[in-house]
């Protein structure tokens, strides 16, 4: 069975309603000043030569620009930090790198760019406008470049409607290597330990309680005769003889060997000990009487239940490839053509897989294991990678989400299979 660890991609529409929220203020500062800036723009004639006063576009044109360079980074480091924007924390979604972290400002910075190249290069061209002073023909400059760049950024934001591994990645995403997801529907890996999360999320098929037996929950409480003293006499605890001891609820009793202990018949008639069959008495090697090992002498000692081994079975998760090679699986794992760790996994263990067709990415696949199972992330890899549950139903895997599979399933990956087994 395939279980994601309540991880949800963004739909297109709400990452188009938190592009929109971030973009407005900063589209309107400029559009507002840079409006005042043209209508500013006074023309004289001098000498034959039309002359034109371009002081106050310059003015209000900078102090948009400013603004809005000013907002962008705010915005920009406020996401780079915590993947969180104005219009994210509208639509309750997040952006995070591919490992469910922060993006960082370079990430950000590229999606950003990609997504407002249009918008970028229309701004361009409002600088030459006022340089070569095309304020005639400055209408018709700049107003298709900015439609074509406004159509150009809703495409590249809803570019993941297309994306064929689940709508994780958009154009942009894809060249920042960063994910968006929805925290409303499910949880945000960024507070909760990245994609792979704490293992509270990994859903554990835990074993039953079973009772256990105490090996002394059955056993006769040993009674001590208690000597009754007459009412006008303070009774007094007997002196302990040296020849015996008290029997004790939390102590076990042992004959010295140096001395004999008198016979329980005896010491029972003194209240001193309970009477003991004498078949329950065995003779020591010097003639004297050892009494007998009461059940509850030793009572924090775990006794082995008969028929019963001490410690339980441990399943060993093994894989089989589809050319019969065998393998025990270590606690993490990279599968590939050639496999090379990243950061914090220099101790996983490397299976590289002949891959004559090159149809297995370098680093294909990542594996945990977790008891009952194994959790499956695709890293990314270039044709992708599904599961088969025993039952026969294949099931496509998100790049970078890990996914839980169990024994008696076969992952694809590439054009290579390998069989999940316990041994």
């Amino acid at each position: 069975m395939a279980v994601n660890l309540q991880l949800v991609p963004a739909a297109a529409g709400k990452r188009l309603g938190a592009a929109v929220i971030d973009w407005l203020p900063g589209a309107a500062v400029l559009v507002v000043t840079f409006a005042i800036g043209f209508a500013g723009i006074t023309r004289t004639r001098s000498g034959g030569f039309i002359v034109y006063d371009t002081s106050s576009l310059v003015l209000f044109g900078g102090i948009g620009l400013g603004l809005t360079l000013a907002y962008l980074f705010v915005v920009l480091g406020m996401e780079a930090r915590t993947g969180k924007t104005p219009g994210n924390l509208l639509m309750g979604i997040r952006s995070a790198d591919q490992d469910g972290y922060a993006p960082g400002a370079g990430a950000v910075f590229l999606r950003g760019l990609i997504t407002g190249a249009g918008i970028l290069l229309a701004v361009l061209a409002a600088v030459l406008v006022v340089v070569f002073k095309w304020f005639d023909a400055a209408v018709f400059i700049l107003g298709p470049l900015l439609l074509v760049g406004a159509v150009w950024a809703v495409l590249v934001v809803v570019s993941s409607r297309w994306d064929k591994n689940g709508g994780l990645r958009g154009w942009n995403d894809a060249a920042a290597k960063t994910l968006v997801f929805d925290v409303k529907a499910g949880r945000d890996p960024i507070t909760t330990g990245g994609i792979q999360g704490p293992y509270s999320f990994a859903p554990l098929d835990l074993p039953p309680v079973q009772q256990v037996l105490s090996p002394v929950a059955g056993a006769t409480a040993v009674q001590t005769p208690v000597r009754q003293t007459p009412a006008s006499q303070p009774s007094a605890p007997p002196a302990p003889s040296p020849s015996a001891t008290m029997p004790s609820q939390t102590m076990p009793y042992t004959a010295p060997a140096s001395f004999a202990p008198p016979a329980p018949a005896e010491a029972a008639a003194q209240g001193m000990m309970p009477a003991f069959p004498q078949v329950f008495a065995p003779t020591g090697s010097a003639g004297h009487r050892v009494p007998p090992q009461h059940a509850d002498d030793d009572v924090e000692r775990t006794q082995v239940r008969p028929g019963t081994s001490g410690t339980a079975p441990v399943a060993v998760l093994r894989i089989r490839l589809d050319d019969g090679r065998d393998f025990q699986l270590d606690r993490s794992v990279l599968v590939g053509r050639n496999p090379v760790g990243q950061a914090g996994e220099q101790h996983a263990q490397l299976l590289a897989v002949d891959d004559p067709g090159r149809s297995i990415s370098k680093t294909h696949l990542h594996l945990l294991t977790d008891g009952a199972g194994i959790w499956v992330t695709d890293r990314q890899s270039t044709n992708g990678s599904a599961v088969t549950t025993p039952d026969g139903l294949r099931t496509p895997l998100v790049p970078g989400v890990p996914t839980f599979v169990t024994p008696g399933s076969s992952v694809h990956f590439g054009d290579r299979t390998f069989y999940l087994g316990q041994a």
